[in-house]
């Protein structure tokens, strides 16, 4: 009466991560928009440091900052909404979150954070201006690559897509 039951017993173990017979149960190795997403992702932070090629030198900084050519909020969502499509299906309701939460990803990197940026850089030339007694002229700058430009959220966005497609075609 008393039984304890362990993990090992329930069938869990690395089951659950690591794949078991039940398709619900893979969380990691059968997760194709997951995996599509964060490759999306990485790929499109780790192009930025060849898309921002100053001074004669590469600005490694770049792949962990916001902002920049690709988009990395547009590939990862566009990716993401594409597998769920591919996967499920245009008829699933999880695809239809995924497409609405990629617009207004994309609308938002182009439009609040953008405008943001801009605001940010006319805010660091006022306090450039300042006096050098003045309280505000010691302040640390405000980031000014925030958002990205439609072409930057494009090519995000194809890059999302390409990521997603060959993530189905090579599974």
């Amino acid at each position: 009466m008393d039984e304890v039951m362990t993990v090992a017993d329930a069938g869990g173990g690395n089951r659950a991560l690591y794949g078991s017979s039940h398709p619900s149960q893979n969380l990691l190795p059968h997760n194709l928009p997951i995996f599509s997403a964060f490759l999306a992702l990485a790929l499109a932070q780790f192009l930025k440091i060849f898309c921002r090629y100053k001074e004669k030198r590469w600005d490694s900084k770049r792949m962990l900052s916001s902002g920049g050519m690709p988009s990395s909020h547009s590939a990862t969502v566009t990716a993401l909404a594409l597998s769920v499509g591919l996967e499920e299906g245009a008829g699933a309701p999880a695809f239809a979150i995924a497409l609405v939460l990629a617009f207004v990803v994309m609308f938002d990197a182009s439009g609040v954070r953008l405008h943001a940026g801009r605001q940010a850089e006319l805010l660091n030339q006022i306090v450039c201006e300042f006096p050098p007694e003045h309280p505000l002229s010691t302040v640390k700058p405000l980031r000014e690559l925030l958002g990205h430009t439609p072409i930057q959220v494009v090519a995000g966005a194809i890059l999302g897509c390409v990521v997603a497609y060959l993530m189905r075609s090579t599974s």
